[in-house]
């Protein structure tokens, strides 16, 4: 997978995020969720798109990082978003799941093989 494949991935689950969000109940929890998930979930097109720009191989880890922290904390919003079904697009939280399930591993491995060049 090239960088351009793994952004349009990216932008597409900040995308999927923005319909979930749309969705959500109206009520102070599905407020707040939304506004965590629309944070967290959007921001890891935005920071890969800094990383793409790192000015070291140490910054772009750095940034890369940051994504990986972003699709983790996006990944519980969902699982909490699901469990207390504050959102009836069942479909696309799955779907949302699945694909942070995926890009998570990416990023894990990216960043193992960044290290591991930065070392070496």
């Amino acid at each position: 997978m090239n960088k351009f494949d793994l952004e349009e991935r990216l932008i597409e689950f900040s995308v999927l995020s923005i319909e979930i969000t749309k969705g959500m109940t109206d009520d102070y929890a599905g407020i707040h969720l939304s506004k965590q998930l629309l944070r967290s979930g959007t921001s890891v097109s935005l920071n890969y798109g800094e990383a793409q720009s790192g000015e070291s191989r140490k910054d772009f880890i750095h940034k890369m990082k940051l994504v990986l922290k972003e699709l983790r904390e996006s990944y519980v919003c969902l699982k909490i978003i699901e469990q207390s079904k504050l959102c009836q697009k069942q479909s696309k939280i799955d779907k949302a799941k699945e694909e942070n399930n995926e890009l998570i591993s990416i990023f894990v491995k990216s960043i193992e093989t960044a290290q591991k060049n930065m070392k070496g």
